[in-house]
């Protein structure tokens, strides 16, 4: 650099520090509280930031909350605020693309809306550039989003086709109809989607002066969370944020109180569909309400499985397959709602009074220290893990923003810890009465019954000098490289066989997680218990030889204590989630579970019932047929194959036929230590190798485990299918068609990149593009690639839904970007930039302790380490538009699609 250059340079330098220090200065952030590790500062603009730094993460998390939901819209205005959060995604003018803007830094995102405040927030691999970024992003579409008319009439239509997506979910549509009958004044009662004319007819004028209403500074809360330098952030926050001026309106706060409710209320919902769905709401306390602790502790005592009073009066009774229940804590006051799904041929009346039955006599009978107890164990078990998780937290805390003030979120937890079986006895002699519920039928009474229910707080008093407990303990930061994570791994064989890899790192709240995949059998053994394989590891994990099912939840709930089990024929899956202090015990419980399981007949019976009634459900779920269809026309497997895909009805006779004796012969027979698994997190590796061989050691299946391999057919005609499903509001289409490829073919990478472009990158991909930006036509679109390591058996396909009458539009604009594709292929620019998200993304993938564990599984399973990801990499920087557009006409073949419709086209 010349000497002219230098001291240009550094005259640069020095006026971009004295800007800097100058937007510092004149609206630095305040700090005004901390509680256990979060940090809240104020700027003179009324902007609040909240900072939780978590150094054991590899990303960070920026999440805006701005304090505007449903409760905030006026008459015609239904549905605003959830508009408002699609359209801050159409640009401003300096991020015309923000969905192209937040792919190309590797970003997961989204946007939310919901009662009390819009939400949105981008996870990042933790970088100073990523968190600038993501800081000036936020900054700018607060304030600056364009809100053009232009986009409101393509955005208008997709919105539609969200709600149309509701409208096809039965329990969706009852849940909301009962919400409106509840209440009559406050907006609680309407849907935050909001009302179809109003999304169809809203005028830009009142949109963007919504938008200039609640979209500013002091009606933000900020929160940054994860992996960043507090200082640098909060130099950026004044940067960019507090460049931003107050405005001089003032928001007034909702003042619509809903009246005490003096009788039942009655809703009947007829619809197309299958199983039936029975419900109550009552009105409670809002969640800063010193009742509200008690009444969720009562909501997690009612449904708990398998002690649960509904529980038991319902599901182990026979008169439903399944009882959920929601205390919604919201600024204002809320419902407890509970939803019971019924089995197709029992009385939904029988099941209904069963449900208020036992409601409305928690108050009389009284509710017991061991329910209260075991109740407030799995909520307090929830959120430490939730504490353990750093990027999760901002969506929690914006929620109790909405509520009144972020500290809410900790002085529950200290209301909740002291709830006593009396507390929950007296709410619900308050809350649950007859007078008080929406149900499904109308009964006059001879007098008036009213409950009213106590006003908000005043939370500032509430919080004022509140100063939490201790925080949760730090981890170390761990850079997920492939070439990091592949120094840290050790890996070794357990006695009897199973791989194992393990990943030891300090992370926050000395978190360790654990997984296994179990593989048994072989495609002859198999043969007829592909039905009963998908009970096998549930049904293990509902009661050993030492312990019921609820002494056994009992236990993992004491021990916080998260156990997943799950698997696919062939395959038994079993995941944990602990402290590191809690892995010994975990594993002994995980052992019970793997060597002694009792198969408890009841729980069977459940299971099959709830499989059934899903099965039902799908008869007339589009999208659940579309995807099976696909499914069967890209693997068509012979009906006696194990890796034939069958029909609905013939999922439903098979299910019928299955008995708790073929799951405990599949157990007996064929399940053993042949398999994998994974640790990661803080452990110390060589006790947990040691845990895990006694937990596994000498278990030899009786029949020899052979892998179920996968095969491409080679000649596939395109085909096309269209399947009636009669009064639904939402449409799908899928194509797709097979590939001979896996993952570890030379143009895997190339194909991969090709189709994050056309179809995969969230809301930034040509397809997206083109079907949801442009002509609104969809919600929801894309394309994906599945390859396996060991099976050259891959599918392309595409998916999206719409409106039934857009099917024509939807097909013709997918398959213009299609031929769009293929005949033009990708622009240099445009590669370079979709290399980089696309790399930015697979960081991301690595960011969680639980897929990074799934990852190491993968590998252990295919025989490769994390070499093959930084090789995968590699390859990924290099490609050309040459080798991307070779490899995408290579595999992708317009005139072989398999091509399904699914939905009510009668009046197409």
């Amino acid at each position: 650099m010349s000497p002219r250059r230098s001291a240009r340079a550094a005259v640069l330098a020095a006026a971009a520090v004295l800007s800097v220090t100058t937007a510092l200065f004149a609206d630095a952030p305040r700090k005004t509280a901390t509680i256990e590790g979060i940090t809240e500062y104020h700027l003179d603009n009324g902007l609040r930031v909240l900072l939780y730094p978590d150094r054991s993460t590899p990303s960070v998390t920026v999440n805006l909350t701005v304090l505007v939901g449903s409760r905030h819209e006026g008459y015609g205005e239904t549905g605003m605020a959830h508009l408002l959060e699609h359209m801050v995604f159409k640009g401003t003018p300096t991020h015309p693309d923000v969905p192209k803007a937040l792919r190309d830094h590797g970003a997961r995102f989204n946007g939310t809306t919901w009662v009390d405040r819009t939400n949105y927030f981008e996870t990042m691999p933790a970088s100073d550039e990523n968190l600038t970024f993501a800081l000036r992003l936020e900054a700018d579409r607060l304030v600056n989003s364009l809100v053009r008319r232009e986009d409101l009439l393509s955005e208008m239509t997709v919105v539609r086709n969200e709600f149309e997506m509701g409208e096809n979910n039965p329990q969706g549509v009852l849940s909301q109809r009962m919400m409106a009958a509840a209440y009559e004044w406050h907006n609680y009662g309407k849907s935050t989607i909001g009302n179809r004319s109003d999304i169809e007819r809203v005028p830009i004028d009142r949109l963007q002066a919504f938008y200039r209403k609640y979209y500013q500074p002091d009606n933000v809360v900020l929160v940054i969370a994860g992996n960043f330098d507090e200082s640098k952030a909060l130099a950026h926050v004044g940067e960019f944020f507090g460049a931003l001026k107050k405005p001089q309106r003032r928001l007034e706060n909702t003042y619509t109180e809903e009246p005490a409710q003096d009788g039942e209320r009655a809703v009947v919902l007829r619809r197309v569909g299958k199983a039936g769905v029975v419900g109550a709401v009552y009105h409670i306390p809002a969640g800063s309400h010193e009742d509200f602790p008690a009444v969720e502790v009562l909501a997690t005592m009612l449904t708990n499985q398998p002690s649960g009073r509904l529980y038991q009066a319902l599901v182990a009774a026979k008169k439903a397959s399944s009882v959920g229940a929601d205390a919604g804590g919201w600024h204002d006051p809320g419902v407890l709602e509970v939803l019971a799904e019924v089995d197709a041929g029992k009385s939904l009346e029988d099941a209904r009074d069963t449900l208020t039955g036992v409601l409305e006599k928690v108050g009389v009978e009284k509710a017991t220290a061991e329910e209260v107890a075991r109740a407030k164990t799995q909520l307090l078990k929830a959120r430490e893990l939730l504490m353990k998780d750093s990027n999760r937290i901002g969506v929690t805390l914006s929620d109790w923003a909405a509520k009144g003030d972020w500290r809410l979120f900790f002085l529950h937890r200290d209301r909740l810890e002291k709830v006593t079986p009396e507390d929950v006895t007296r709410v619900a002699g308050l809350y649950l009465r007859r007078s008080n519920r929406t149900v499904g039928l109308y009964v006059p009474t001879d007098k008036s019954d009213r409950t009213p229910v106590p006003a908000t707080p005043d939370v500032a008093a509430l919080v004022k000098n509140y100063k939490g407990g201790a925080a949760v303990a730090a981890g170390e930061s761990f850079d997920p490289t492939p070439e990091n994570i592949e120094k840290r791994v050790r890996r070794a064989e357990l006695p009897g066989g199973v791989k194992l890899a393990l990943l030891p790192k300090k992370t926050r709240g000395e978190a360790v997680v654990v997984q296994m995949t179990l593989r048994y059998g072989n495609p002859d053994s198999l043969k007829g218990l592909t039905s009963a394989s998908q009970f096998l590891a549930p049904l293990m994990a509902r009661g050993t030889a030492k312990h019921t099912r609820q002494q056994l939840e009992d236990e993992l709930d004491k021990l916080k204590v998260r156990l997943m089990p799950g698997g696919v024929l062939g395959e038994a899956t079993f995941g944990l989630e602990c402290k590191r202090a809690n892995l010994p015990a975990a594993l002994a419980l995980l052992k019970e579970v793997l060597r002694e399981p009792s198969f408890p007949q009841e729980d069977f019976d459940v299971l099959k019932r709830q499989n059934h009634d899903r099965l039902a459900r799908s008869v007339t779920e589009p999208m659940q047929l579309a995807f099976r269809a696909i499914q069967r026309g890209l693997g068509p497997y012979p009906a006696d194959d194990v890796r034939y895909t069958p029909t609905v009805q013939e999922s439903i006779e098979r299910l019928e036929k299955v008995t708790l004796a073929d799951v405990r012969r599949l157990y007996a027979e064929q399940l053993g230590a042949t398999g994998e698994a994974a640790v990661v997190g803080d452990f110390d590796p060589a006790e947990a190798e040691k845990l895990l061989g006694d937990v596994l050691g000498g278990w030899k299946a009786a029949t020899a485990y052979r892998r179920i391999e996968r095969t491409s057919p080679e000649k596939l005609a395109a085909s096309r299918a269209v399947i009636d499903t009669p009064d639904k509001a939402n449409a799908v289409y899928v194509a797709g068609l097979p590939m001979a490829l896996s993952d570890g073919d030379s143009d895997y990478a190339a194909l991969e990149v090709g189709n994050f472009l056309f179809g995969a990158a969230p809301l930034a991909s040509r397809l997206s593009n083109r079907v949801r930006g442009k002509d609104g036509l969809s919600y929801t679109v894309g394309s994906m690639v599945r390859a396996d390591a060991l099976d050259r058996a891959g599918q392309f396909m595409i998916f999206a839904i719409c409106n039934p009458t857009n099917i024509d539009k939807l097909e013709a604009a997918v398959a213009s970007e299609m031929q769009r594709m293929l005949k033009e292929g990708v622009a240099e620019k445009e590669l370079e930039e979709a290399k980089k998200a696309f790399l930015q993304a697979q960081k991301g993938t690595r960011a969680r302790d639980a897929q990074l564990a799934g990852l190491l599984l993968d590998g252990l399973h295919a025989g490769r380490t994390f070499a093959y990801y930084a090789d995968l990499e590699t390859k990924v920087a290099g490609l050309t538009p040459v080798q991307v557009d070779e490899a995408f006409r290579k595999y992708v073949d317009a005139g072989k699609l398999v091509i399904i419709r699914a939905g009510d086209f009668t009046k197409k």
